[in-house]
């Protein structure tokens, strides 16, 4: 594995590549959901942070109008006329041909530029690496057409690339935090209004992801039928997103709901109520209700929608038991992927310590985690410090 920094990476296979060093460094981070899953699609509430770990990318401008980036980490080429029609292939292309095709729909003008790319955000892990490379394309844009940054607007473009170019029918979030999040502070998020409020996080704890080793394909997985299950049921109710529907509304209607229908909304609507009351106990500091509502997160996402898998029930097992935990949740999409921990910052070595030990013998799997705190959003930076 390669440790050297992805910024100083980028910056220098640049210079190999080009012999000159690049205009310009830009990047944009992961993102790991504290709480509020699988309700950004049905316009609720979510509760992500972006991470000190993210996708970089070293440019600099070009007077064709043609991108040529090169992957380290998929030691490929691309190369992307933007005057020219799109193809539809498969691979880490597309999301720069679907960044093209739809910023061009958005009449944003495009300029050409030559880059090298690469990140340290885990590939089908859950802390949408996607949205992080996405973002990253659009700051590159960005900076080499000398736009003004609007954050949610290239978040709704990103957005629409993963949609439309893509196949994967994602919500808002992961470009929305991506886009804009906060240093050391989580992003609570109203997805129907794109209101976003910085929530402190606080020093006293560190969040873990807890990365089960297991890994899915979002675009081939139950992720869009789980989306399709709950249109329909916001359909039964006369409303587009379950966001317009209560408890109340719920539980009277569950006789003539279909069962599987029934228990998908449920978790939508009482997880929105958890990232609510979570807003609140972060806030004032009440860091075990913080935990609790994680737990409460998992069994719900587990048992009513169906999203867990059993690395993923393991590893947050292995958590609840390890010095420091307040709480811990299976994060992202789920089938496999990550879970995230809330950890007292005294007890971290022992809680990596044990939660890798744990989970070891109990999955005959070698987990990895990832101590991280919350980082900015999508930036640029300059050149002169490499």
């Amino acid at each position: 594995m390669n440790h050297t920094s992805p910024r100083l990476r980028v910056f220098q296979a640049f210079k190999e590549l080009h012999g000159h060093s690049p205009e310009y460094l830009v990047c944009a981070p992961g993102r790991v959901n504290l709480i509020g899953e699988h309700t950004d699609y049905n316009d609720g509430y979510v509760l992500p942070m972006a991470l000190d770990r993210a996708i970089w990318i070293a440019l600099s401008s070009l007077s064709e109008p043609e991108v040529r980036l090169h992957s380290l980490d998929f030691d490929q080429e691309a190369s992307v006329f933007l005057d020219q029609p799109l193809m539809k292939e498969e691979g880490w292309k597309e999301y720069l041909k679907g960044m093209i095709e739809i910023s061009n729909a958005s009449g944003l003008e495009l300029f050409g530029w030559k880059g090298v790319m690469a990140g340290d955000v885990p590939i089908g892990a859950g802390l949408s690496s996607s949205a992080a490379m996405e973002l990253a394309l659009g700051r590159a844009f960005g900076v080499v057409g000398n736009w003004k940054w609007n954050p949610t607007q290239m978040a709704r473009i990103s957005q629409r690339a993963e949609n439309e170019w893509v196949g994967m029918n994602c919500g808002i979030m992961d470009q929305m935090v991506s886009a804009s999040g906060r240093k050391g502070h989580a992003m609570f998020l109203d997805c129907q209004s794109l209101e976003a409020t910085d929530v402190p996080v606080p020093d006293a704890v560190r969040v873990v992801i807890l990365d089960t080793n297991t890994r899915r394909g979002l675009v081939d997985s139950a992720y869009n039928e789980r989306r399709s299950q709950c249109e329909s049921a916001a359909r039964y109710f006369g409303v587009t997103v379950l966001r317009d529907v209560s408890m109340e509304q719920l539980n009277q209607s569950e006789a003539m709901l279909d069962p599987l229908e029934f228990r998908r909304a449920r978790h939508v609507i009482t997880e929105n109520c958890r990232v609510l009351d979570c807003v609140k106990a972060l806030r004032s500091g009440n860091l075990d209700r913080v935990g609790k509502l994680m737990k409460e997160s998992h069994i719900s996402l587990r048992d009513d929608f169906e999203v867990s898998s059993e690395a993923l029930d393991l590893i947050a097992e292995c958590a609840y038991k390890a010095p420091g935990c307040y709480g811990a949740r299976m994060t992202g999409a789920g089938f496999g992927g990550c879970a995230v921990a809330l950890v007292d910052v005294s007890c971290i070595e022992e809680f990596v310590e044990q939660v890798l030990k744990d989970y070891a013998e109990t999955s005959e799997r070698n987990g990895l985690l990832y101590v991280c705190s919350p980082s900015d959003g999508a930036s640029v930076f300059s050149v002169e410090n490499c």
